[in-house]
């Protein structure tokens, strides 16, 4: 696989409503906040990685990694961090994983680039346990004008765009784990 060819971007852009409103990726496990649980894991399977923030960001700057905010307004969810990375990146390929889960598979990228080469796709997202997790996405850059048009359109559901550009679904049934995430303060306390 490629790494060179591919970005990698961490949401944590979002409001955290179900965690209080606190600033979910500074938040810690085991001593160590999320965003850099993610990051380990994220940054080797990638050439060049990004953290979408919208607040907080010199809580974000010490890490090192360039941070990228929403181009859109108001928050409007997870595709907005994937379209503001469309839109600054030099690689073919942004990856997206959520600032919230820790364990994220180590092969990844290396899986869903592989869907897409098999697949002559454009979008590959993750599915596990026979549930979606399309914000696991491997994305190329040239699906920037349709996800332009579709949030500017008031899209705003991660799975109708998916569906909207016949992303392939690859499964990682035996990493079900790898996809947890902590949305609560007292998920934190029981890892």
């Amino acid at each position: 696989m490629p790494r060179q060819q591919i970005t990698g971007v961490i949401l944590a852009g979002g409001l955290a409503r179900r965690m209080g409103g606190v600033d979910k990726g500074r938040q810690l496990l085991n001593g160590k906040p999320l965003v850099e649980h993610v990051a380990a894991r994220l940054g080797p399977q990638v050439q060049t990685l990004l953290i979408n923030a919208n607040r907080s960001q010199d809580d974000y700057a010490p890490l090192g990694y360039r941070l990228i905010e929403d181009a859109l307004p108001d928050f409007p969810g997870p595709l907005t961090g994937l379209h503001a990375a469309l839109g600054v990146t030099e690689t073919p390929f942004v990856i997206t994983a959520p600032c919230d889960s820790p364990y994220l598979p180590l092969d990844l990228v290396a899986r869903l680039y592989t869907a897409l080469q098999q697949n002559d796709s454009k979008v590959a997202i993750a599915t596990a346990g026979g549930r979606q997790h399309p914000v696991f996405c491997l994305c190329h850059r040239d699906r920037f004008d349709a996800l332009d048009h579709f949030l500017r359109n008031g899209g705003r559901k991660v799975m109708h765009w998916c569906a909207e550009n016949q992303a392939v679904e690859v499964d990682f049934p035996e990493q079900i784990d790898a996809f947890r995430n902590f949305n609560t303060l007292n998920d934190l306390k029981a890892p």
